[in-house]
């Protein structure tokens, strides 16, 4: 099975503008928030920089984000998805059962 290749050096900076946008903030001030110089996720969002380990680690927290839930592709709102399971593992068997056809019925699966 062929696997389709990303390009993550555009990719990560995609990504964290769509969180970023989500969010409701702007590049300076989530820049600010991560003691960083207020540039710094501009830099990163443009691609004239790429964030250390320990800053992309850093980013993640401020997105409530784990790196793993960064790198689902096909996640458009991983914070929200990360959210929601949160709330799913609290719910008896029965009531996951109910909100497993919601989603079925939303998406129209089979």
């Amino acid at each position: 099975m062929e696997q389709d290749y990303i390009d993550y050096l555009a990719w990560i900076p995609q990504r964290i503008t769509s969180l970023r946008t989500q969010k409701g903030v702007s590049a300076r001030d989530m820049s600010l928030s991560l003691g960083q110089c207020e540039s710094y996720i501009n830099r990163i969002e443009n691609r004239r920089a790429l964030p250390s380990m320990s800053g992309f680690l850093y980013i993640c927290e401020y997105f409530g984000l784990t790196p793993r839930d960064f790198f689902t592709i096909d996640a458009a709102a991983p914070a929200k998805t990360a959210q929601l399971v949160q709330f799913l593992e609290r719910l008896t068997p029965q009531q996951t059962e109910h909100i497993l056809l919601l989603v079925q019925d939303l998406l129209s699966l089979p």
